[in-house]
């Protein structure tokens, strides 16, 4: 096997053995993830880090559509009393929906929040003060939308517009978006969408955008009693939701979870949705916007497992967030805050970073699979002539887990001719583990930031292979949440 490093098979008695036949015709393998991921607030998209950032995800891990809070706050302009009268100004929107288009992704555009011109009270939220209060004028309301709408559909044509998709308000069923009654959300989506469709009937709106999975049923069965559209169902959840009690940290919430229970949620969102598209717009590790496991490889971990087992449930499955930049809290500074970001402040990659850039590179059709272990799971996903094995090791926190020697089986195959393999795990793609070692500086030179772009890196490595028959073998010890991808190339004729 010119090429390709021989590798001795250790005894399969000891670890776990994967078996996968080559010859079986897979099933077709959608990259759902890549719909959408999340930002901050509106304002952040006009910074150029942000958008150099923007540009990187999109082109390295292939996120098409990008969501984020607070498009109609004042920060943004689109809506402020000037001498009592309204003044619509969409200028900064579409700075930011120029710069979307130009790299080409699209927005999933989140209507938030309550300009204070329309805001009922007071009440406020994030550091950035968004007026989350129900509008005082309804009428108001649709006029600012549908006016919204129309110019977009006006500049960008609207075989363009029709693509976007166009989600009421974020986390209704929460007090700290709003009163978290129904019927107040309901009654904002009713305006809402009908401004929409004045528009044009073919625009995609939908809901409820709910924390934990709420309201799906109730929302579906609202709009179906009131002749109202539901074009797609949108929900968030993460695993911190509902575990753990009062005053637990991060930490001791994780370890009241259960393995796979984002799956399970999706598993019940998706009945409820019944034939509509499913959109989860918020997800991550934990809730938590300072939790030091986002910086981790524990989050590499968690995300391959998370969204491979999310496969034929959801339409789209929008992490939550590409950056550091964000600001609900505060604007940080330190280098690795434990944000929700799978790039630090500085454009770092974080092990999250390269967890999607690992599925980036997957095929479009994936494999049946035999083999259980209570901490590893395999998976194997053909493109073309090339064939990856991707393999996590993952549990939560205080759950027990170790290195593991994996045994991968692979039947009906031809000689490859190149294996390599990527790794992310606490000796590798770790960044954060060398600025510890740098003594945790608040803040980085040029060239700290340079040794840790090079820290992040995920290099290619040669994979030692066995060949016997038509059973192609070889073993990967993967460290305790840590994640690895065996690529293998079969490009010579058979």
């Amino acid at each position: 096997m010119e090429g390709v490093e021989t590798a001795k098979i250790s005894d399969s008695s000891t670890g776990v053995t994967f078996r996968c036949d080559l010859g079986v015709q897979g099933e077709e393998f959608p990259h759902f993830w890549e719909h959408t991921v999340g930002s901050g607030h509106a304002t952040l998209a006009l910074r150029a880090d942000w958008q150099a950032q923007m540009r990187r995800a999109h082109d390295e891990l292939g996120f098409r559509h990008v969501r984020f809070h607070g498009l109609l706050d004042d920060d943004m302009g689109t809506l402020i009393d000037q001498d009592d009268k309204p003044l619509y100004s969409f200028f900064n929107a579409d700075q930011i929906f120029d710069f979307l288009l130009s790299i080409g992704m699209r927005p999933f555009v989140e209507l938030s929040f309550t300009p204070t011109m329309l805001s009922s009270s007071g009440k406020i939220v994030f550091r950035y003060r968004a007026n989350v209060s129900a509008p005082k004028d309804y009428d108001q309301w649709s006029t600012l939308i549908s006016k919204l709408v129309a110019h977009w559909v006006d500049r960008y044509g609207l075989d363009e517009v029709r693509q976007w998709f166009f989600e009421v308000w974020n986390e209704p069923n929460l007090e700290a978006f709003g009163s978290g009654k129904q019927e107040d959300y309901f009654k904002l989506y009713a305006y809402t969408a009908r401004a929409i469709k004045s528009v044009d009937t073919h625009l995609k709106v939908g809901g409820p955008a709910t924390a934990d999975n709420a309201w799906i049923d109730e929302f579906i069965a609202y709009c179906g009693q009131n002749g109202l559209p539901a074009d797609f169902v949108s929900t968030h959840h993460y695993p911190t939701d509902a575990f753990g009690q009062p005053g637990d940290d991060t930490e001791a919430q994780l370890s009241k979870s259960t393995r796979s229970v984002l799956r399970e949620e999706a598993r019940t969102a998706r009945r409820q949705a019944g034939d509509r598209p499913l959109y989860y717009t918020e997800w991550c590790t934990s809730s938590n916007p300072r939790d030091p496991m986002h910086d981790e490889p524990y989050a590499a971990a968690f995300i391959v497992k998370t969204v491979m087992e999310a496969r034929g449930l959801v339409q789209g499955y929008s992490y939550w967030t590409f950056s550091d930049i964000f600001e609900e809290n505060y604007f940080p500074s330190l280098p690795f805050h434990g944000g929700f970001g799978l790039m630090n402040l500085h454009g770092v990659a974080k092990p999250a970073y390269r967890a999607f850039e690992m599925l980036h590179g997957l095929g479009t059709e994936i494999l049946s699979t035999q083999g259980n272990h209570p901490t590893v799971d395999s998976w194997s996903v053909r493109d073309g002539n090339s064939l990856t094995v991707l393999i996590s090791n993952f549990a939560l926190p205080r759950h027990p887990v170790a290195n593991e020697i994996v045994h991968i089986q692979l039947e009906n195959a031809r000689r490859p001719d190149t294996a390599t393999i990527r790794r992310v795990d606490a000796a590798n793609a770790n960044p954060k583990a060398l600025w510890v070692t740098m003594g945790s500086p608040d803040y980085l030179s040029r060239a700290m930031v340079e040794h840790l772009h090079a820290a992040s890196a995920m290099p290619e490595q040669a994979q030692a292979i066995a060949f016997n028959g038509h059973t192609l073998l070889f073993d990967v010890t993967v460290p305790a949440q840590g994640v690895a991808a065996i690529r293998l190339e079969f490009l010579s004729i058979a």
